[in-house]
Formats: structure tokens, C-alpha cells, sequence
């Protein structure tokens, strides 16, 4: 048995956050604008164990509008008592939500369904339904395109993927993903959000691998993950990595955990990069059970919708502008419908 952790820290404090946000992410926000006029439904997804640091504000202004569903991928690297309450919230914000594992085609199917459902709501609308896939970086939207193709045509990938994020890069060609009613997605680079103002939001989105490695200070996302794994207190993480005791103090655990793998330099200095790695590639391997990072008490919820996702009044210029630009998307919409463009 694991002895009891001395000390437990109550808070984690981390005042700088972490910026990344390379061109290809901006040509990729043109892109969707561009070809938004014909998309007929959004899938928007997420990271089920960041249900709400995984959120990109910057897609409501992209995609204002559109039919959307909000899928939560990699549920089963969350625990599923989060599901009634991340769908709750999420419903009273008007998104229709679906929580996805790509590796089982049932809850695959969920999506489909979805689109089906869309193409024979209005068949003369939808001769062909074209769903556009956005999200976050590395939240699976390849995994998912790729799942959805074996699912519905049953054929192989389509999407190229990897565990590191940016590997989709630019707006795709439209893959096909079912027959009858016809039905194509586009995929999309995973677009990071300019500047997450909360340093731990940050911290979460890097930990599940959202934001490259040599970008985020690996030290501290290490530190967080042993805070959350000893305040979760729902696995013994010690036993997971055969080290003989829990600890809170980030120095002593990664000793304990370099010695326990042989991470150790000539004359027995700690490699602390290579035990480091080994931690967090245990987290994202899925190896201390379902997790999830974030908070979802009614007050956490509601402070980060308040600290993330609330913009400044517009100004009286910049609504007009707005209403313009609604009315144009209206106007185009009403025309597809109509075939004459």
C-alpha cells in the first residue's frame, strides 16, 4: 500500500500562460470562412477529458449560423459520469451534444445519424450533405473523419493522423463518408486559440497534447498532472508506475519515478526530461484510468464561460457590420436552397 501523501497541496498557481498559434492555424480560420457558405452542418470537437478548456470562441464567429453538434471525442479516456453534466451544460447553451470513443463504430454512428437526419429533414435543400469538422488541435478530428469513413462505407483511412498536434495543416478536398443520402466531410486544421488568458486552461490543453511539446514548459505540466492525480485521489498513480510511495513534491516524485525506470545519466544524475516524458505519456496512454482536468461545479462552469468565452459589447458600428454580414449569409443560404447558385 501507497503511504499517504504529506502535505497536500490545495491550489496550483501558475502565472505564465502559453501562446501558440502558427500561420497555417490563420490560413486555416480563412479558409473555413471561405468555404462556410457551402457547409451544411458543423461537427465541432472536443477533448472529453477538457470538456471545457477544449473550446475555441474563435469558431462562433466562423461558423454563426450553421447547424452544429458539439462531439466529445476520446470518451473513454473520460469518466462517464461527466457526460449529464458537460450535455447540460452545453444543451443550455444551445449545442447538441455526442460523446465519441473512434475505435467503437456505434458511438461512431451517433454522427451519421445526425447527418442523415439533416439530409432527409429537406432532401430538395440537401441533395448532398457536406459537413465541415473543426475543433482544437489534436481533439481527433482525422481519427474521427477516418472512423466515420469505416463506418458508414466501411473503407479505409482518409485523414492523415498522429499523437503530436498540426498534422492536418490545410482545409481538405471533401471526403465521403455515405452513400444514401450522400454525405462528405471536410477536414480542417486544428486551430489554438491566440492567447488563452487563464495560465492553467493552458496548461490543460498542453497536457492532453494540444499544444506542442517545446512550446509548454514540460516541468510544470508534470507538476500540474501529479497536483490533479493526488487531488483526484481515485487512482493509486503509485502503483501505476511501481514507484513505493505517493509524494506531492514534484523534485522527490520525479526521483523516485527516474530511478524506478533507470532514467539516470552516468554516475546516477537524474534524467529528468526522459522521466518526464515517460509521466505524461502515461496520461495521454491512458494509464491512471478516465480523468478529466476540468472543473464542472456549477461556479467553475459559469466563471470559465465568464473569463473565456464573453467578448466586449459591440460597438454601434460594429453591429451594423454584423447585421450586415448575417443578412448576406441568409440571403446566400436562401439562394442555395433554391439551386440558383
Amino acid at each position: 500500500m501507497a503511504n499517504a501523501v504529506r502535505l497536500l497541496r490545495t491550489t496550483f498557481s501558475h502565472e505564465k500562460s502559453i501562446s501558440w498559434f502558427p500561420g497555417h492555424m490563420m490560413s486555416g480560420l480563412r479558409e473555413m470562412r471561405d468555404q462556410m457558405r457551402t457547409v451544411d452542418l458543423i461537427v465541432e470537437t472536443r477533448d472529453a477529458r477538457i470538456p471545457l478548456s477544449s473550446i475555441n470562441k474563435q469558431f462562433e464567429q466562423v461558423i454563426k449560423g450553421k447547424r452544429r453538434v458539439v462531439v466529445y471525442n476520446k470518451c473513454d479516456l473520460a469518466p462517464t459520469s461527466i457526460q449529464p453534466v458537460v450535455r447540460k451544460v452545453m444543451e443550455s447553451r444551445n449545442q447538441r451534444t455526442l460523446f465519441t470513443d473512434t475505435n467503437i463504430n456505434k458511438s461512431v454512428k451517433q454522427i451519421l445519424d445526425v447527418a442523415r437526419e439533416t439530409a432527409k429533414s429537406d432532401p430538395m435543400r440537401y441533395p448532398q450533405l457536406v459537413v465541415m469538422v473543426i475543433g482544437m488541435p489534436n481533439v481527433g478530428k482525422s481519427s474521427l473523419i477516418n472512423a466515420l469513413r469505416r463506418t458508414g462505407l466501411n473503407r479505409g483511412k482518409a485523414a492523415n493522423t498522429g499523437a503530436k498536434p498540426g498534422v492536418t495543416r490545410t482545409v481538405s478536398g471533401r471526403i465521403r463518408v455515405l452513400d444514401s443520402p450522400a454525405v462528405y466531410l471536410v477536414d480542417t486544421p486544428g486551430v489554438m486559440i491566440p492567447h488563452i488568458p487563464d495560465p492553467i486552461t493552458a496548461i490543460k490543453v498542453a497536457l492532453t497534447g494540444g499544444i506542442k511539446d517545446n512550446i509548454a514548459d514540460d516541468t510544470v505540466l508534470a507538476d500540474y498532472l501529479l497536483f490533479r492525480l493526488n487531488r483526484l485521489d481515485h487512482t493509486d498513480y503509485s502503483a501505476v508506475l511501481g514507484i513505493n510511495q505517493r509524494t506531492d513534491d514534484i523534485s522527490e516524485f520525479l526521483q523516485l519515478l527516474g530511478t524506478k525506470i533507470g532514467a539516470l545519466r552516468r554516475g546516477g544524475e537524474l534524467d529528468t526530461d526522459k522521466t518526464i516524458q515517460f509521466f505524461l505519456r502515461a496520461f495521454r496512454q491512458g494509464r491512471f484510468g478516465q480523468l478529466c482536468l476540468d472543473e464542472l461545479d456549477e461556479t467553475s462552469v459559469t466563471t470559465f464561460f465568464k473569463n473565456n468565452m464573453e467578448d466586449a459589447p459591440l460597438s454601434k458600428n460594429q453591429a451594423q457590420k454584423a447585421k450586415r454580414a448575417a443578412q448576406r449569409q441568409r440571403s446566400l443560404e436562401k439562394a442555395r436552397s433554391k439551386n440558383l447558385i
